[in-house]
C-alpha cells in the first residue's frame, strides 16, 4: 500500500484543528489564535516531538510506523472509522475491529426471517453456525441437539461422516481443502488467540486428513462458488454460494440462490412447503 502524504498531512491539521482544548482538558487560554489544539499540545498528547508532527502535516515526513498512527489517533479522538482512514492514507493496513463473538445484531436477523425464500446462514469465520433460516434448516438440516463447540462445520466435516453424504463423492476433497484453507486464513487474521488455536487442535486430534491438509498451508477465504447438495426429497440441487461479511468481520452471512431458469429453483419451493422435517440424517 502506497503512503498518500498530501491527504495524511491534510487529515491531521484539520482533525487537530477540530479538536478544542477543553475535549482533552487543556485550559482555552485569552490569547489562544489556533482554532483548535497547537501543534506542541498535540505533540505532548501523542507522545512524539513537536517538529515531527509539524512534517507530517507539511507532508514531508518518512512513512509513519502503526504505533504512532495509533498514538495520533488516540489522541485526536478519532472514531474508528477516521482512525481506519489515517491508517490507510499513511499505507498501512487497518488494525482489526472489535468482535462480534456469538452476538447477532437483530437488525440481521430480522433480514434473515426475510428471506424466506432462500437458504441462509450465518457463521464465524472460525467455521461455527450461529443461526440459519428455516430454508436452510430443511436444506442442511437442524443443528439445534448439537453441542456448542461441535456446532462447527469445519469441525463436523472431518468428524461427522453422515454430513459427507450430502455432497457429491467426487467433491469432497475439494470441500475439505476449501474448509482448512479458509480456517488458516482466519486464524492468521486473528493473530492465532486462543479460540483459533483450541479448534485446530481439536481438529489435529480427528486424525491424518486434516493434519495433512493442515500442513500443505494453503490459504483461500472462501467468498462465494458453486455448491451442490444430494437431498433425499428433492434430489440433486445446485446454489451459487455468497459469503457475505456481517458488520462485525468475524461474522459471515452465507446466501444460496439458485442459479436462474435451474431446476432448483422448483425444488428450493417444494422444500420451503415441505419444512425442515424433509432434511436427510446426515444433515442432523
Amino acid at each position: 500500500m502506497s503512503m498518500d502524504r498530501g491527504g495524511l498531512a491534510d487529515f491531521l491539521r484539520r482533525s487537530r484543528e477540530r479538536l478544542r482544548p477543553g475535549e482533552v482538558g487543556l485550559p482555552a487560554g485569552p490569547r489562544r489564535r489556533t482554532p483548535g489544539l497547537r501543534r506542541e499540545e498535540l505533540s505532548q498528547l501523542a507522545g512524539m516531538s513537536a517538529d515531527y508532527l509539524m512534517r507530517l502535516e507539511q507532508a514531508r515526513s518518512p512513512q509513519p510506523s502503526p504505533q504512532i498512527l495509533a498514538s495520533l489517533a488516540q489522541a485526536l479522538r478519532l472514531s474508528p472509522d477516521e482512525r481506519d482512514h489515517v491508517f490507510l492514507l499513511a499505507g498501512h493496513r487497518p488494525p482489526a475491529g472489535p468482535r462480534a463473538g456469538e452476538h447477532i445484531r437483530p437488525g440481521l436477523l430480522y433480514l434473515m426471517d426475510q428471506l424466506v425464500g432462500t437458504p441462509v446462514q450465518l457463521l464465524s469465520d472460525l467455521g461455527d453456525l450461529l443461526v440459519q433460516n428455516e430454508l436452510a434448516e430443511s436444506l442442511f438440516g437442524c443443528t439445534c441437539t448439537v453441542a456448542g463447540p461441535d456446532r462447527n462445520v469445519v469441525w463436523r466435516w472431518f468428524t461427522d461422516p453422515f454430513v459427507r453424504e450430502a455432497y457429491p463423492p467426487q467433491e469432497h476433497e475439494r470441500h475439505g481443502r476449501e474448509h482448512v484453507a479458509d480456517l488458516r486464513a482466519a486464524v492468521a487474521r486473528r493473530g492465532a488467540d486462543a479460540p483459533a488455536l483450541a479448534l485446530v487442535d481439536r481438529l489435529r486430534g480427528t486424525g491424518a486428513e486434516f493434519t495433512a491438509l493442515w500442513e500443505l498451508h494453503e490459504v483461500a477465504v472462501r467468498r462465494g462458488g458453486r455448491k451442490r447438495v444430494l437431498h433425499p426429497a428433492t434430489g440433486p440441487m445446485e446454489f451459487d454460494m455468497e459469503a457475505l461479511l456481517a458488520p462485525a468481520e468475524d461474522q459471515r452471512l452465507l446466501v444460496f440462490t439458485p442459479p436462474p431458469g435451474s431446476k432448483t429453483v422448483e425444488a428450493l419451493e417444494l422444500l420451503r412447503e415441505a419444512g425442515p422435517e424433509t432434511a436427510h440424517r446426515s444433515h442432523r
